[in-house]
């Protein structure tokens, strides 16, 4: 071969090989530079991915945690509000007294605390009160401490009551013995619903005294209803005996049983004298408000001496209850009625009403009254009154019953009245002591009016 082409095709072969390597650095540099790309692409994707999943974690805690801490923040910035306002309000309190902030601070604070300790003494105060009403807040008094009390009190008061009673009842031993002496009396009383009447047989009598000269007495019965004295019933004369038998019956009619809770059957024995006036024996008083007129009533009962014209007038009767609760220091007084009241109006009536008055020392304490009945001598009540008592004065005060006929024009003068207490005697000493020695009971009792010019002379000397 000529070396002419030999250094042709040598001078060739660069040629060919330059032109076949520059599409090949070209190839290379593409996917060099493709690479580069894919990595930068994989590179943006895991950090958006990163970025993504720390937005999602940071998103979905912050979520949860404000919906639980809305209420906190929420409080959290009224407070820093009030704190806020309570400093602007001290600062311009400070500014306008010239005090220092700390002192007004301290100064606001004192004054809270003295209203929050005037309300809590109020709400204190008004508990106490609702307690004591209720019975519960009374201090000293526990109930078996009340009974031992009460059984001591009545220890106590029991033997001067049997003492004075027993002084009081020295000079009654006459009456007492003429009253034995007097004989009793058997009757029976039916009353029809239907008719409104009142039927009354006289039985017999007992033992009668003996009046004329002989020995023996002339006796016979006057039946009749107080206060009208309108219908009056005799019984035949049994001649020269002291144990009549009479068996008569005698029918009151038109008597409502309204009108005659209001009456006082009355039995009069007397001995029959031709020549003198007649002799009354004695009497028995039945009040038919004190008996169940629904039955059919027999009964005895011993005959009572009448005072003379030279006697006592007789003022009345009343009836009234007791009760004390030592716990709560309440005594209660329901006047009942009164029976027999001493007449006292033109008409041969009167308009009567009951005072109580609790007195201690000669000094009236606490006083009340009942309402006013009309024309009438047994007037019908059924009034309670109550006295806050506590138990370490109820042996230092009294109660005072008083009966008053209302005038309406003068001056309302006192019937009668009757004195109870530790300091009281009789009949009016033992229903104070049967109240005490039985609290929480009503303890009910007739007692006599007394004369109101007496019971002044017995209230002035318990000073």
């Amino acid at each position: 071969m000529p070396p002419n082409t030999n250094t042709n095709t040598e001078e060739q072969l660069p040629e060919e090989s330059t032109q076949s390597l520059e599409p090949a650095d070209q190839k290379v540099e593409e996917t060099t530079q493709r690479e580069v790309f894919r990595e930068l692409a994989q590179k943006q994707a895991e950090q958006q991915q990163a970025e993504s999943q720390k937005m999602f974690t940071t998103l979905t805690p912050k979520t949860t945690t404000e919906a639980e801490e809305e209420p906190t923040t929420t409080t959290a910035s009224t407070i820093q509000k009030i704190g806020h306002a309570g400093e602007v309000v001290t600062e311009v309190i400070a500014e306008k007294t010239g005090l220092p902030t700390w002192g007004v601070v301290a100064i606001i604070i004192l004054v809270f605390l003295v209203v929050f300790g005037i309300l809590f003494f109020c709400v204190r105060r008004f508990l106490k009160k609702r307690r004591t009403k209720d019975g519960k807040g009374k201090k000293g008094v526990d109930m078996k401490s009340v009974q031992l009390l009460g059984s001591a009190y009545k220890e106590k008061v029991q033997p001067d009551m049997e003492e004075l009673t027993e002084n009081a009842e020295e000079g009654d031993e006459e009456d007492k013995q003429s009253e034995q002496k007097l004989g009793r009396l058997n009757f029976k009383l039916e009353y029809d619903f239907n008719s409104n009447s009142l039927a009354v047989t006289v039985i017999q009598a007992e033992e009668l005294p003996a009046l004329d000269m002989g020995g023996t007495s002339d006796p016979y019965v006057k039946v009749y209803l107080l206060p009208d004295k309108k219908k009056k019933f005799e019984t035949k004369v049994h001649r020269k005996t002291l144990n009549p038998v009479f068996n008569e019956t005698f029918t009151f009619k038109s008597l409502p049983y309204a009108d005659a809770m209001n009456k006082t059957l009355v039995f009069a024995i007397f001995d029959f004298d031709r020549f003198s006036k007649h002799d009354q024996i004695g009497e028995v008083k039945v009040p038919l408000c004190t008996i169940d007129l629904a039955q059919t009533i027999e009964e005895w009962r011993d005959l009572v001496s009448v005072e003379g014209e030279g006697g006592q007038e007789k003022l009345g009767d009343i009836c009234f209850s007791l009760r004390y609760v030592p716990t709560a220091g309440k005594l209660t007084v329901v006047i009942l009625e009164a029976k027999n009241l001493k007449k006292m109006d033109v008409g041969g009536l009167s308009d009567p009403y009951v005072k109580i008055a609790i007195m201690q020392n000669g000094k009236r304490l606490k006083k009340k009254k009942t309402s006013i009945k009309k024309c009438t001598l047994n007037p019908y009540y059924n009034e309670s009154f109550s006295f806050e008592v506590p138990f370490e004065q109820i042996q230092k005060i009294c109660l005072v019953v008083t009966v008053v006929d209302y005038d309406r024009i003068g001056t309302s003068e006192p019937i009668g009245r009757c004195i109870l207490g530790c300091m009281a005697t009789g009949t009016e000493l033992r229903h104070w002591s049967d109240m005490l020695a039985s609290p929480r009971r009503p303890i009910a009792q007739w007692h006599t009016l007394k004369d109101p010019e007496e019971t002044d002379e017995i209230l002035k000397n318990m000073k």
